[in-house]
C-alpha cells in the first residue's frame, strides 16, 4: 500500500512539474494528426489508386484468413515497439535528442491522421468505423506511452544540460535510473498493445471488412 502511494505521488509530481511539456507534445501530436488528414486531399488519383489496391489486397487476405499468423504478427509488432522505445530512450540520453523526439511525436500523429483520413475519405462512415476497430484501440495506450517517454526524455536531456554543461553540479544517476525504469514500464504497455494488435484486432477487422471503391 505504501509503495502504491509512493508511486502515485511520484507520478502526480512528475505530471505537475512537466505539465507544460505534456500540453506541448499533446498539441504537437494533434497537429501531426490534422496535417496527416490534410495530406490525404493532396494525393493524385494514381497515388489513391495505389493505396486502394494495397488495402483491397489486405482486405482479401482478411477474408481468406491468409494474413500473417498471430504469433508472427505479435513478434513483428512487439519488435517494432521495442525498437521505437529503444530509439526514444537513446534520444532522451542525448542533448541533441530533444528536437528529434518532438519530430517523432509529430510523425506519429501524422501517420495516424493520414491512415484514418484516407479510410474516411474513401469509405466515409464505414471507414471511420473500421479505423475505430483497427487503429484506435491499441493507440489509446501506445500514444500516451510515446508521449510519456518523449516528455521524460526531454526532461532528462534538460537535466543533463543543467547539471553537466551549465552548473556542473551533482549527479544525474538517480534521474537516469528513473528514466530507464519508466522506459521499462512502457515496455510492458507496448507488450499489451502488441498482444491486442496480433490476436484481437484481426478478429475485429474480419467482421467489419468494408467494400472499397475509388473516390473521384
Amino acid at each position: 500500500m505504501r509503495r502504491m502511494t509512493y508511486w502515485s505521488r511520484a507520478i502526480q509530481s512528475h505530471v505537475r512539474n512537466m505539465k507544460s511539456w505534456y500540453i506541448f507534445v499533446t498539441v504537437l501530436f494533434l497537429m501531426g494528426m490534422i496535417f496527416g488528414a490534410l495530406i490525404v486531399n493532396t494525393l493524385d488519383p494514381k497515388q489513391q489508386e495505389g493505396l486502394v489496391y494495397y488495402l483491397s489486397y489486405f482486405f482479401r487476405g482478411l477474408e481468406q484468413n491468409s494474413i500473417t499468423e498471430p504469433s508472427v504478427a505479435f513478434q513483428h509488432s512487439f519488435g517494432e515497439h521495442l525498437k521505437t522505445l529503444g530509439i526514444m530512450w537513446l534520444l532522451g540520453l542525448s542533448v541533441i535528442g530533444i528536437p528529434i523526439l518532438l519530430l517523432f511525436v509529430f510523425y506519429k500523429g501524422l501517420v495516424i491522421g493520414f491512415t484514418v483520413g484516407f479510410l474516411a475519405h474513401q469509405l466515409s462512415l464505414k471507414g471511420l468505423w473500421f479505423a475505430s476497430l483497427s487503429i484506435v484501440p491499441q493507440n489509446l495506450v501506445i500514444v500516451p506511452a510515446i508521449l510519456i517517454i518523449a516528455v521524460s526524455g526531454i526532461h532528462f536531456s534538460i537535466t543533463l544540460v543543467q547539471n553537466r554543461l551549465l552548473h556542473h553540479r551533482g549527479t544525474i544517476y538517480p534521474q537516469f535510473v528513473s528514466f530507464s525504469l519508466l522506459a521499462t514500464c512502457m515496455m510492458v504497455v507496448f507488450l499489451g498493445a502488441s498482444v491486442w494488435e496480433a490476436y484481437l484486432t484481426p478478429e475485429l477487422m474480419k467482421g467489419n471488412i468494408p467494400t472499397f471503391t475509388l473516390s473521384n
